[in-house]
């Protein structure tokens, strides 16, 4: 497993934003894709049947697998990175960092300005406590003891 400094982290947060928000704008443009086609199978069944323009319906669907397969590739791409996608509603990510001898995972939401929490493996998100100086001495080279 990958772990990151903080520094680290906090300088991947311009493309992971454009990654995510590339794969949420893909899951949002999908889901309104599935709920016309949805309303569509509704009516459909409904007045016991109507004539559908099937190749329209066909373009629909092709559609909304365009923007699934966006969704797919932006996350496979975070994950290449080694950052876990936790939430893709909120934008929730995790980097693994190194604490002592412990894994931990800096935690960052988007909108949130800079990598401001972690917490452990075990407690999620709700577990989330403010980073502290311990994890800013790992980041400063200068500060490293030889």
């Amino acid at each position: 497993m990958k772990t990151f400094t903080l520094d680290e982290a906090q300088s991947l947060l311009p493309v992971l934003e454009s990654l995510l928000k590339r794969a949420i704008e893909g899951k949002q443009s999908a889901e309104e894709v599935e709920t016309g086609l949805t309303h569509l199978a509704r009516r459909i069944y409904l007045s016991g049947g109507m004539r559908v323009d099937v190749t329209q319906v066909a373009k629909q669907r092709a559609e909304m697998e365009v923007h699934l397969q966006r969704v797919r590739e932006s996350i496979a791409e975070i994950d290449s990175i080694g950052v876990q996608v936790k939430d893709l509603e909120t934008g929730l990510l995790d980097f693994p960092c190194r604490l002592d001898d412990e894994v931990v995972l800096l935690c960052w939401r988007m909108g949130e300005p800079a990598i401001e929490h972690w917490h452990t493996l075990e407690s999620g998100v709700q577990g989330r406590q403010p980073v502290d100086e311990r994890f800013r001495r790992r980041s400063n080279p200068g500060s490293r003891p030889n």
